[in-house]
């Protein structure tokens, strides 16, 4: 896991204003905007993407003097007990494995923070940028949880997955980090070569709920 920082080529992949390529979720082809005006104000299951999204994936030992450096740079203690995840503001950084962390950012701030990590943290670590390789789906309503029982094996009763949980887990046969944010709140964290297949799977477990889009 060990990098050295001079051989790594950071690259905004932020695309700028007068870019010729533009960003785009990978639910772009959807037409979410155009689904919301149409929702069920009624629905038991309220979906929204936030696309585009910065993600870094931190590898290091929770031993590491390297912890210290990394909570310095983010401005907030990295999760060490398992399954746990902490937040600030727009930040998330949730706990993946005993030496792994998934941080996730406005994407506009993502090449800063990544600069400051090649910059600073000097020794045994490795640090991955795959903000193009996932987007984040947000769930709510009453019947998110039942929704969510069709297609996940985790135990997600309030007793066993209280708020701020964090699992990597399957997911209608693919899979995704899920995370409570709240009482009937949950994000999942998806690939993007998935994103399409699982947003079709939510309107399906979704139909004996009603499902609504929000912005």
């Amino acid at each position: 896991m060990s990098e050295t920082n001079s051989a790594v080529a950071i690259m905004n992949q932020v695309p700028g204003s007068d870019a010729d390529v533009r960003g785009e979720s990978p639910l772009h082809h959807v037409g979410l905007a155009d689904i919301t005006d149409q929702s069920n104000g009624d629905a038991g299951v309220v979906f929204s993407e936030a696309g585009l999204l910065g993600h870094l994936t931190l590898r290091c030992e929770p031993s590491s003097p390297l912890i210290a450096v990394a909570q310095t740079i983010l401005g907030i203690a990295l999760p060490l007990t398992p399954l746990t995840s902490v937040e600030q503001g727009d930040l998330v950084v949730r706990w993946i494995a005993p030496d792994e962390w998934l941080i996730s950012l406005p994407n506009d701030q993502v090449f800063d923070l990544e600069t400051r990590f090649r910059a600073e943290m000097n020794g045994h670590h490795s640090l991955v940028n795959g903000s193009g390789g996932m987007t984040v789906y947000k769930l709510r309503g009453r019947h998110v949880v039942d929704m969510l029982k069709k297609s996940t094996p985790v135990d997600l009763h309030d007793s066993e997955f209280p708020v701020g949980k964090v699992v990597s887990t399957v997911f209608a046969k693919s899979g995704a980090v899920i995370r409570r944010t709240g009482e009937s709140e949950f994000e999942l964290v998806v690939r993007r070569s998935f994103a399409d297949y699982i947003w079709l799977w939510i309107q399906d477990a979704s139909q004996e709920y009603g499902l609504a889009v929000a912005s």
